[in-house]
């Protein structure tokens, strides 16, 4: 199938404190600690945009590996859609910043769950075209879509800010993606949308109804089965199971439902948000940077996103 050749994040360097979220919201501090886990958050500053950390992640990754230009045959920018200008390719803008000029530049809006969707679409091509490499990019401007003066967006000030670059390939690769499967249940299609207020697009809740927590629990259970019988594993098989960063508590009511301990996951709400699509690269860095991955070792990565979708990518690591 192809897999990993080399990956990088990026955090925004401004921060967003609980103190500001609560001066802002009128929430207490306390209140804000219970959905943020940490003190402060990495959010786009003044002067910072998605598509120039995306940039400095990507350079990294065509540093180490090297990457010729000429074999990168698609850059692919995976995220929410609400990119840095309107009307605009941010995938194009980050190629042409890399002297990327013979590949296919283009977008995948999937919220949370683009980067691995983008990461398939890529590999994919890659097994049709026999050749060549992939970039796919995932940044968001998540935390300037929260409106940090409404109370009842609370539930929303732990979305903060960061880049991932992605070098995929045929062959060569570190991390072999074995399998993906995801899903979206269309009847949450409506419950978070965005508008104008206060000039500038925010995100808000529909009307409170029941049923989220369930569906997340009952869709990833559903795509867990479904992986593990199709590489022929059992959950004892999993290393690593890397869960989106976005409700602390949910994280660990799936570890629950499913079956696995707390200590093949990680948990990084101490000093990390939910970085949008990048929190499963950014607990993988971690697993890789402290000496934790073994060869041969299965790790899931379980993504969820706005609209409703679900997905898991299970990754082998070769080192």
């Amino acid at each position: 199938m192809g897999g990993i050749v080399d990956f990088e994040i990026r955090l925004a360097r401004s921060r967003m404190s609980v103190h500001d979220m609560s001066a802002a919201s009128g929430a207490s501090v306390a209140d804000i600690r219970e959905i943020t886990h940490c003190e402060e958050i990495p959010t786009l500053g003044n002067d910072e945009q998605a598509w120039q950390l995306a940039v400095e992640a990507a350079r990294a990754v065509m540093h180490r590996t090297p990457a010729p230009p000429a074999e990168i045959r698609q850059v692919i920018f995976a995220g929410s859609g609400e990119w840095d200008v309107s009307f605009w390719s941010p995938a194009a803008k980050v190629a042409s910043e890399l002297g990327i000029d013979r590949a296919h530049c283009f977008e995948v809006t999937n919220f949370c769950n683009a980067g691995m969707t983008a990461i398939q679409i890529a590999l994919d091509k890659i097994a049709t075209r026999g050749s060549g490499r992939s970039l796919v990019l995932i940044g968001d401007r998540l935390s300037r879509m929260v409106d940090y003066a409404d109370m009842s967006s609370k539930e929303l000030f732990n979305f903060g800010d960061a880049a991932a670059a992605v070098l995929l390939s045929g062959d060569g690769f570190l991390f072999e993606v074995r399998h993906s499967a995801m899903r979206t249940d269309p009847g949450w299609s409506d419950y978070y949308f965005a508008e104008y207020r206060r000039d500038r697009l925010t995100i808000r809740r529909s009307e409170y109804r029941p049923g989220l927590a369930a569906a997340y629990v009952e869709n990833f259970t559903s795509l867990i089965d479904e992986t593990l019988d199709a590489l022929h594993a059992r959950k004892n098989d999993v290393a690593h199971f890397l869960i989106n960063h976005g409700d602390r508590r949910m994280h660990e009511q799936l570890l629950r439902a499913v079956g696995i301990p707390e200590s093949r996951s990680a948990f990084n709400y101490d000093r990390l948000g939910h970085m949008g699509g990048a929190d499963t690269l950014i607990a993988l860095r971690d697993l890789q940077v402290a000496g934790a991955l073994r060869g041969g070792d299965l790790i899931l990565l379980a993504t969820s996103a706005m609209g409703f979708s679900w997905g898991i990518t299970a990754l082998e690591y070769l080192g």
